[in-house]
């Protein structure tokens, strides 16, 4: 079974506090030795997404 992908849509300074906080957690599980590897997954992904261009799309959220 394939498993679901989730978009979620972030500006810069959103994806930068996003990062900061997946760092936070890693740090926090380093002091008391346990696995990281899911979160440098995250980390990785968030900080290497692509940025896309939404046109006319700006107030959808002022439309709901």
């Amino acid at each position: 079974m394939r498993e679901e992908k989730l978009y979620i849509k972030l500006d810069g300074y959103e994806q930068s506090i996003l990062v900061r906080a997946l760092n936070d957690l890693r740090n926090s599980l380093l002091e008391n030795a346990r696995s990281t590897d899911a979160v440098d997954e995250l980390i990785i992904k968030t900080a290497n997404a692509k940025r896309k261009t939404v046109r006319g799309k700006e107030n959808y959220e002022e439309r709901l």
